[in-house]
């Protein structure tokens, strides 16, 4: 702060050296003045000028001193008492700005909330005319037609779906349930989901569980499992995605395996980014980049570490390891 206020008062001193020169320079040249008398004062009067410099630099920075060490945020009470009127036009500006800047937030938050909820609303609503499509696809006799607009139907639904739990992340914290959780179960669920797509693709599933059960939410986990079951099918053709569960160190492991494309080693550390696709694959416009990222996000307050391994036209594991039961209850607090 000692730099700032001497380049904030720099033209004053400059101001007051440049007098004193040029009184010593008057005396110098004018034989009528003693020059030591003269010296003597401009002594006495650089050493005053010098405490109050120390003085003025005590008083006058102590305000900017607390505005540049104050939080960023909205809060305007720990404002020292301005002690000048320029510090009075600064304290009433920011204080002036910080009201206003409170209610836009107020209302932006406000007008959020509502488009959120109206979203929310949206989605269920589509979701009543989708499951009774999905009751019409049933009835079609034609099996190529009735293929083809069933894989339709599940990009919507999943869509849907994703965008669906993409809104409820932001309040997860409210909505997990810890419970014992069936991995076997949840997996059926899934995989009964994409069961149509699978077939048109010739994929099947091979699940190796010694593992049955783990400490989870089951509604978030199933999200999770939801995005990894998608993007293994979706990568994969006419081949079997191995799910296999185990105990390392008394943590649970959960690896689904597919045999598809594989992930470019470039990639590798990018995928988990909101909105990457791929560096290698441009014309994959189905691609939302967003199942991976909304997984690793649903992860986090879950306990659950996600990650991957992937060899090129080989193919892909992800791997979802679960805390230790003691360190999941000390974390969560139950």
């Amino acid at each position: 702060m000692i730099k700032e206020f001497l380049l904030e008062r720099l033209s004053w001193i400059l101001f007051i050296l440049s007098m004193q020169f040029l009184i010593v320079f008057v005396a110098y040249l004018d034989p009528l003045l003693a020059l030591k008398p003269i010296l003597y004062i401009v002594f006495i009067f650089m050493l005053l000028f010098m405490i109050f410099l120390i003085f003025r630099y005590n008083k006058e920075t102590k305000f900017y001193k607390m505005l540049k060490e104050r939080d960023n945020n909205f809060d305007s009470t720990d404002l020292s008492h301005p002690e000048s009127p320029f510090e009075e036009i600064i304290a009433t500006s920011s204080t002036e700005q910080t009201e206003m800047l409170k209610q836009l937030a107020s209302q932006n938050k406000t007008i959020l909330e509502q488009e959120k909820d109206e979203l929310l609303s949206w989605i269920h609503e589509v979701k009543t005319p989708l499951t009774a499509m999905h009751l019409m696809l049933e009835r079609i006799e034609d099996q190529t037609l009735k293929s083809d607009l069933t894989y339709e139907w599940l990009r919507i639904h999943l869509l849907l779906d994703q965008m669906l739990h993409q809104k409820r992340i932001s309040f997860i914290e409210n909505d997990l349930h810890i419970e014992k959780t069936e991995i076997e179960q949840l997996l059926f669920d899934e995989i009964k989901t994409l069961q149509s797509w699978c077939i048109q693709k010739g994929i099947g599933f091979d699940l190796q569980l010694r593992i049955t059960e783990v400490l989870t939410d089951p509604k978030w986990l199933a999200f999770i499992l939801r995005q990894l079951l998608t993007n293994a099918v979706k990568y994969s053709e006419a081949s079997d995605i191995i799910v296999k569960s185990f105990l390392v160190n008394d943590q649970a492991i959960l690896q689904i395996t597919d045999a598809g494309r594989g992930i470019d080693p470039k990639d590798l550390p990018r995928i988990f980014d909101k909105g990457f696709t791929s560096t290698t694959n441009h014309s994959d416009q189905s691609s939302t980049g967003m199942g991976l990222y909304l997984a690793k996000k649903v992860a986090q307050p879950l306990q659950i570490q996600i990650e991957a391994e992937s060899t090129l036209h080989v193919g892909t594991t992800f791997t979802l390891t679960f805390s230790k039961r003691n360190e999941f209850v000390n974390v969560m607090g139950m």
